[in-house]
């Protein structure tokens, strides 16, 4: 389930607000073992993931750092290649 969560700060474009809500999504399911939760803890479901967003963007904006912004497409490059590597067929 978390390995959902993508590293979001010091991107080139920024994160987007879809991205912090996914990161945060995938974080209050871990949390509370629920991929989809029943229909009396829908509310709290919701209410903690709009408030990981809150807080994720809240941290997001107050980071601060001295290295250049990563390019998205070139970090997604790296990711789809290890993949490769890590699923390749064993001959």
């Amino acid at each position: 389930m978390c390995r959902n969560i993508k590293t979001l700060f010091n991107f080139a474009p920024p994160a987007t607000e879809q991205e912090v809500r996914a990161a945060a999504l995938q974080f209050v399911r871990k949390l509370s073992g629920f991929n989809a939760p029943s229909k009396a803890n829908q509310a709290a479901f919701d209410a903690a993931v709009g408030e990981v967003t809150d807080a994720a963007r809240t941290l997001l904006a107050s980071l601060v750092t001295q290295a250049v912004p990563r390019d998205r497409d070139v970090e997604a490059a790296r990711a789809r290649e290890r993949s490769a590597l890590r699923f390749a067929p064993r001959t």
